[in-house]
């Protein structure tokens, strides 16, 4: 049985939650994903068989955060796969957990390792129970709780400056206009809420909206895609993708399945299946 399945937040968690994953595949010989950049922090918890990850240069951590990452990372499963994933907002992770979400760039991050006894024991509940809906239940009472806890923070400044990006706006100096901050203030703000640079984060936006044009298979040359991108120019593309990638633009073609609706996008954003060795 190989089974994918979305589910949306609820209404006052999708300001903080992007998605809930679910992926379940059985009898799986041997499958190697290569999980690209992302623009958000994910919390993957891992029912099935031990998975290897190029990242750890051994196995992946049953239940982890993945921070945003400048970099690719190869896994690679056989056996049982059982995932569950909460896909944050870019600005989302601050606000539950202890740990900056800074700590977590370029890592994948053991939830051995927080001493945090209530996301234990919420790992522990999800790995009782089969259901997708109760899961998310469980998951949804853990961040309403967090939220509770935490209070009332001032979100409206990065949350300004995250639609100012979506929206296009690319230079950090009219970003930082937009908090109403010093550019070294915003600088700092920025990476202590998303856990990225601005700097870093615009390049990973970029990345991720080229990937997505080349899923549609536009028919756009290299340079044309250079231009709606925002890259200097074709050689400046290659470099980024070969950076956060791996791929040559042709290699990357080759690998991209179509996306024609959003159900798919945002994983097929994450992952790209490898070829057999």
């Amino acid at each position: 049985m190989n089974k994918f399945k979305v589910i949306q937040p609820s209404g006052l968690l999708a300001p903080y939650v992007k998605q809930y994953w679910f992926l379940r595949m059985e009898d799986v010989v041997r499958s190697s994903q290569r999980l690209v950049p992302l623009e958000c922090v994910a919390l993957s918890f891992h029912r099935g068989n031990f998975a290897y990850s190029s990242q750890e240069k051994g196995c992946l951590p049953r239940s982890h955060l993945y921070g945003i990452t400048a970099g690719y990372t190869d896994l690679v499963f056989s056996g049982c796969i059982d995932f569950i994933s909460i896909v944050f907002q870019p600005a989302g992770t601050y606000r539950f957990f202890p740990i900056p979400p800074g700590e977590l760039k370029d890592r994948q991050t053991s939830l051995d390792v927080l001493d945090d006894l209530e996301l234990l024991e919420l790992e522990q509940r999800l790995n009782e129970t089969a259901d997708d809906l109760a899961c998310v239940g469980l998951i949804e009472k853990f961040l309403f709780s967090r939220m509770c806890r935490l209070g009332k923070q001032d979100d409206k400044r990065i949350h300004a400056v995250i639609d100012a990006i979506r929206q296009g706006n690319t230079d950090v100096d009219s970003l930082a206009q937009t908090a109403c901050l010093s550019y070294k203030q915003f600088k700092r703000v920025f990476s202590e809420k998303i856990g990225a640079n601005p700097k870093d984060f615009l390049q990973i936006v970029r990345f991720q909206k080229l990937h997505h044009l080349m899923q549609l298979h536009t028919g756009m040359t290299l340079a044309e895609l250079a231009y709606e991108c925002g890259y200097y120019d074709k050689s400046h593309l290659i470099k980024e993708l070969k950076d956060f990638s791996g791929f040559t633009p042709a290699q990357l073609f080759n690998a991209c399945e179509p996306v024609y609706s959003g159900y798919h996008g945002l994983f097929r954003s994450a992952f790209i299946d490898l070829p057999p060795e």
